[in-house]
């Protein structure tokens, strides 16, 4: 998911910081290096604290289901429990859809009493493979806010044959093959 790009822009950090290098101890002083250009900002995916996912709550005993919007951090209540999302993720368009969120399901029993009924991934693509085990209650995941950029630091934009582009051909560098034998009209067969 945004474990690749966020590696990607670790690895463009650390590219773009210089290396110190260690003097030698007798060495001259020498002149110090022009300062460095800034590293060219590298758009991000969504913060997580500016995420938004959408949750589904179902009250098995009164067929009530309510819709949430929430941010990590937020704690929501429905009936008894205390729904807290930690964290959502979801992968961009251009590839499968799958979303996911962490949340901490708390059922309160009493004024100063929490049990911890839920804590992990849910996903919406596949609800059934980490589901709240609740005999009241039914939550689950519908959808994250996330927003990607459309190009990144080593995007490489492909043109297709005849969309306009003039910009010079350049010959392969490739080793040409040997021109085929030709018969003539009057080699003997």
């Amino acid at each position: 998911m945004s474990i690749i790009l966020a590696l990607a822009a670790a690895a463009a950090v650390a590219q773009a910081a210089p290396a110190a290098v260690p003097a030698a101890p007798n060495a001259a002083p020498t002149a110090k290096p022009a300062p460095a250009k800034s590293a060219p900002t590298v758009a991000q995916p969504t913060p997580v604290s500016e995420r938004v996912a959408e949750l589904m709550a179902l009250d098995k005993r009164t067929g009530k289901s309510q819709a949430f919007a929430i941010k990590p951090g937020q704690t929501l209540a429905f009936g008894s429990l205390l729904i807290r999302m930690r964290a959502c993720e979801t992968t961009p368009e251009w590839e499968q859809k799958q979303t996911a969120a962490f949340l901490q399901i708390d059922e309160v029993a009493s004024a100063t009493s929490r049990k911890r009924i839920y804590s992990g991934w849910m996903f919406a693509e596949s609800s059934s493979l980490n589901p709240l085990q609740n005999p009241r209650y039914d939550v689950w995941v519908k959808s994250c806010t996330m927003t990607f950029p459309a190009t990144g630091p080593d995007t490489v934009v492909a043109s297709r044959p005849g969309s306009g582009d003039k910009s010079p051909k350049r010959a392969s560098s490739a080793p040409k093959s040997p021109e085929p034998a030709t018969a003539d009209a009057s080699s003997p067969r």
